[in-house]
């Protein structure tokens, strides 16, 4: 082997980078950057510009603009199950038990 090279450690994702990276509340991250990817992903389908999606959302195109750009810690889970509402699309919250192999449930976002 060149001496020049160095050996790089490889570590398996956990399924939520935000936890891998340490972030504080990373289930409600994860869950976040989700929503507000199926918002941008809707916003294009429908071929609006930001000013158009802010005022069908009520947010500022400033601030639509963050959330898409991966930057919503102000913008609560609650506001971006409204804006997918706003945009045409049903949300369904199911609760149901863990398996008894976790001792704690999960959070997840499925998209249908």
């Amino acid at each position: 082997m060149r001496k020049d090279l160095k050996m790089v450690e490889i570590e398996e994702s956990s399924g939520n980078v935000y936890e891998d990276l340490g972030t504080p509340n990373a289930s409600e991250m994860r869950v976040k950057s989700q929503l507000a990817a199926k918002i941008g992903e809707i916003i294009k389908a429908r071929h609006l510009t930001q000013v158009q999606a802010s005022e069908i959302l009520g947010l500022s195109q400033p601030k639509l603009s963050e959330m898409l750009r991966g930057k919503f810690r102000g913008i609560s889970e609650a506001k971006m199950m409204e804006c997918l509402l706003l945009l045409g699309r049903d949300v369904q919250i199911v609760v149901k038990s863990a398996p008894r192999s976790r001792k704690e449930g999960r959070l997840e976002v499925v998209f249908t």
